[in-house]
């Protein structure tokens, strides 16, 4: 099982009101006989080989209900899957430890990843409640596993042994040691006292994830600003305008216009209207969601979070949780990360001054406001104001040419023409949601490729953001068998009104191709193992499928295969692709800025040697002190003048408090320096080079955590990448430099 050994990530406590769940726990752990009763067991898909199109997930069938009887089976059949390795008498190998602990615990693994996958996309309070039932005890069980020392005896045996008589090649070596890794890394080394403490922070870490994540989500869904006003809506586009109504409408607020936190409500409202108190009004309510005092404050959360993987890895002997991350990634340590970071800072930060100069330019000769009162909630607004200017382009010209279901079109045809597959809808495919769409994607050959399920669209219970994750890994079976992963592409994207389709926006196309890159890296995994493929990689080298994909969105020769008028069928035309061009690095070192505060903030709560606020429970005191932390840690990026009261990133940033980017962030601009310099060979050879692209999914995509991430990519590129390729890009650095 390897890496898989270790994927139930959210832990809570468990609550004396599951009494059923506990009932039935507690019965599958002390019995030898089929533990689930036959009542819970009935009309319970879990429980059932799924007939379905490619034994994909049955969701019409299942009920909130089914999902805490299948969890006790999972447990009890991975339960029994381990202890007749630990009870094999033999000597320990390869074949009798590593591969069928690799290919342990798959029913739990398949019902855990339904309900983690539904709460992202899809959640109720009851689908939250089962969650904070569920999780304790599936954590505890797989730290049952990690620490389970006869367990761990045979994994170390076959670890030495190969490091004296080295016998194993290739994927089966790459197995063995994330195996054996992975239970040193989760305390098998430990002695019993700190295998305790272990136990006991990591489920207090899982609770406060689950607990930090959903309060973003909730807080992003509350909020509504409803207009009345037609003198409020002034400079709005008529897209923006049908899509609030719409909002209006559905929402029960009646005439009117209304606009939430969603991005695409956010974003474009930000960028248009030009009424500055409700700029203002609206910036901080984006800014302060989970910062005002209640149940969803997540300033206590996100302390916390950081002091329990601080304490976690000087379990394991780090000196902080950076530390204990960096040693499994391509950056390797705190020094490459933070001159990557230095780096970026250095050469993009005198372009983002003279950037943000005209953007308040703009404001003092349109409106007269002087740069000591130019104010963050003003920066879109005049930055798009300027882009219009400079290039005679804005998102509201280009909508009507990027209908969205021509971008599918074009997304998926670039496919085509790189990769030779195909995708083709199946209505048999049950899914989720009526918004979602389940595709059949197949070989230049013929020969099925995996599932792909397109969600493109917000709506209450779906977090914000855009992701891609997976319903099923692929793996090959014993007799050689290649089972086919089942990927999820989820995006808010701007919805359809009754006035026009779902158009949308330069900025989203490009969303879509990186994520439609990671489930390509998912799509063309080619391992013999679950654990090793599709994005299973280091976690800096995640993003190089994902953001390569990006590069096309502003190459003419890509846009033109796609791109129509959705009322006339025009192509787009020259003139505007010439200006996207044009326009492609406008403001690119802000965004840059941007990103490196992100990242700097990161590393910030993850270097900590101490508690930031150890014991805190005030509010002013908690809040005063997280954000004095936060402004000194983004300082050195800071373009625009801090406000007070203006909320704090720290109790929103999903990504490294509820996700899995601690430490990690920093990966977003790693990997924007390899996909700069791996589309640099494309550019060199053609953009649509057949034979580059199957190199690429050769080398790279197919090939998952099969080896060192810094060898596929050389394998693929001929050399390692440097900063010059992004710096070109950019217009940071002159192409001939």
């Amino acid at each position: 099982m390897g890496v898989r050994l270790f994927f139930a990530t959210f832990v809570v406590v468990l609550q004396n009101a599951f009494p059923l769940f506990s009932i039935l726990y507690h019965k599958s752990m002390t019995s030898d006989t089929p533990h689930t009763d036959a009542a819970l067991r009935e009309g319970n898909p879990f429980f059932t080989r799924w007939t379905t199109p490619h034994a994909t997930v049955p969701f019409g069938e299942i009920r909130v209900e089914d999902f805490a009887p299948a969890v006790v089976e999972g447990i009890r059949r991975h339960r029994a899957e381990i202890d007749r390795i630990v009870e094999d008498t033999a000597e320990p190998t390869f074949e009798n430890t590593i591969l069928p602990l690799e290919c342990s615990g798959r029913m739990l693994e398949k019902v855990y990843t339904v309900l983690e996958n539904l709460l992202s996309a899809e959640s109720t309070d009851e689908l939250q409640q089962v969650a904070e039932e569920l999780t304790p005890v599936v954590t505890d069980h797989y730290n049952d596993v990690a620490l389970h020392a006869g367990l761990f005896r045979r994994v170390k045996a076959v670890y030495e042994r190969e490091q004296l008589h080295p016998a194993l090649q290739g994927e089966e070596r790459k197995l063995l040691d994330e195996t054996y890794d992975g239970f040193v890394r989760h305390g098998a080394n430990l002695d019993a006292e700190k295998q305790a403490e272990y136990r006991r922070l990591s489920k207090e870490l899982g609770l406060l994830s689950l607990q930090y994540g959903q309060n973003v989500l909730k807080e992003t869904a509350a909020y509504r600003l409803h207009l009345t006003e037609e003198s409020d809506m002034e400079g709005m586009p008529d897209t923006v305008r049908s899509a609030a109504a719409m909002e209006a409408r559905h929402g029960g607020e009646g005439e009117g216009w209304t606009f939430t936190l969603q991005a695409p409500s956010y974003g474009p409202f930000m960028k248009y209207c030009r009424r500055r108190g409700l700029r203002q009004k609206m910036y901080e309510a984006y800014n302060s969601r989970c910062a005002l005092p209640g149940k969803h404050c997540n300033y206590a959360p996100a302390v916390r979070i950081a002091d329990l993987k601080r304490r976690l890895a000087a379990l394991e002997g780090y000196g902080d949780y950076a530390d204990y991350v960096l040693c499994r990634r391509m950056a390797e340590d705190k020094t490459h990360v933070y001159r990557l970071l230095d780096d970026l800072l250095r050469a993009y930060r005198p372009t983002a001054e003279e950037e943000v100069e005209a953007v308040e330019a703009v404001a003092r000769g349109k409106d007269g406001i002087a740069a000591e009162d130019f104010r963050p909630w003003d920066f879109a607004y005049y930055a798009n104001i300027l882009k219009e200017r400079d290039y005679a382009l804005n998102d509201e010209l280009l909508r009507p040419y990027l209908q969205l279901e021509n971008v599918i079109e074009g997304v998926f045809g670039l496919a085509t023409r790189l990769y030779g597959i195909h995708f083709e809808a199946n209505r048999d495919i049950p899914v989720y949601h009526p918004d979602v769409t389940a595709y059949d994607v197949t070989d230049g050959d013929g020969r099925f490729l995996g599932v792909l399920y397109t969600d493109f669209f917000p709506r209450p219970g779906k977090r914000p953001g855009a992701w891609m994750t997976e319903y099923k890994a692929q793996w090959h079976e014993a007799d050689g068998t290649d089972s086919r992963p089942h990927v999820s592409l989820v995006m808010n994207f701007t919805k359809p009104t009754p006035d026009h389709p779902a158009l949308l926006t330069l900025g989203e196309v490009e969303t879509f191709l990186h994520e439609f890159g990671h489930s390509l890296h998912g799509l063309f995994a080619d391992t013999r193992f679950a654990s090793l493929s599709g994005t299973n990689v280091y976690w800096d080298f995640v993003e190089l499928p994902s953001q390569f994909m990006e590069n096309y969105a502003v190459q003419k020769e890509f846009l033109r295969t796609f791109a129509r008028h959705y009322r006339t069928g025009e192509l787009l035309p020259d003139e505007l692709i010439d200006k996207i061009v044009r326009a492609r690095n406008f403001n690119v070192a802000y965004a840059c800025l941007r990103q490196l505060s992100f990242g700097m903030l990161d590393m910030a709560w993850f270097t900590l040697k101490e508690p930031l606020a150890s014991g805190s429970e005030d509010y002013a005191e908690l809040s005063a002190t997280v954000c004095r932390f936060e402004q000194k840690a983004m300082e050195p990026t800071r373009l625009l003048p801090q406000e007070e009261d203006a909320g704090c990133m720290s109790v929103q940033f999903s990504h490294i408090f509820a996700g899995g980017y601690s430490a990690g962030y920093y990966s977003y601009k790693w990997a924007e320096v390899l996909d700069a310099d791996a589309f640099a060979l494309f550019r060199e050879r053609g953009i649509f080079d057949r034979a580059t692209a199957e190199s690429f999914r050769r080398n790279v995509l197919s090939r998952g955590g099969t080896e060192h991430p810094m060898t596929l990519y050389k394998r693929f590129r001929g050399q390692e990448p440097t900063i010059d390729a992004l710096l070109r890009r950019n217009g940071i650095k002159r192409p001939e430099a």
